[in-house]
């Protein structure tokens, strides 16, 4: 199997429509419940990410996911209901999701684990406003549906 094979593979732990509950470290906390769609785009070799919230205050997003041809990398194109477009490098191995960017204005990372029989996943997203000093932004729980 060849390294694209093998990471186009991965990605199928994320097909599928996730329940999302995001808890945002406000004081007081703000729970937005929402779903999650993971499907491959014509040909397998993206995989197309939509997301949907039942508060109107927070965003709804889209993003595309594909991996390097020759490389074990992914890239995620990401954009919102805001107007908002970020490139963030992503990982997925071993049950763990990982995506980040090294924006010096405002960096972002976000690690999620799966759970043994990968029906949810538990996920933590930082942001820096100078790439060294970290601030927790809110937790996000997706369960399988």
């Amino acid at each position: 199997m060849t390294e694209q094979e093998t990471a186009l593979k991965r990605l199928e732990a994320l097909v599928g429509e996730w329940n999302t509950q995001w808890v945002s470290r406000l004081d007081p906390p703000i729970t937005v419940q929402g779903r999650a769609t993971f499907s491959w785009l014509s040909g397998n070799f993206f995989l197309f990410y939509r997301s949907e919230v039942d508060n109107p205050d927070f965003p709804t997003g889209e993003s595309i996911i594909g991996c390097d041809n020759d490389m074990d990398t992914y890239t995620m194109l990401y954009s919102d209901s805001r107007g908002v477009t970020r490139l963030y490098a992503m990982s997925l191995s071993n049950g763990v999701w990982k995506l980040w960017r090294d924006d010096p204005s405002f960096a972002q990372r976000f690690t999620g684990t799966f759970s043994p029989d990968g029906r949810t996943i538990t996920g933590t997203w930082e942001k820096s406003s100078d790439g060294t000093n970290w601030e927790h932004d809110f937790d996000i729980t997706c369960t399988r549906i």
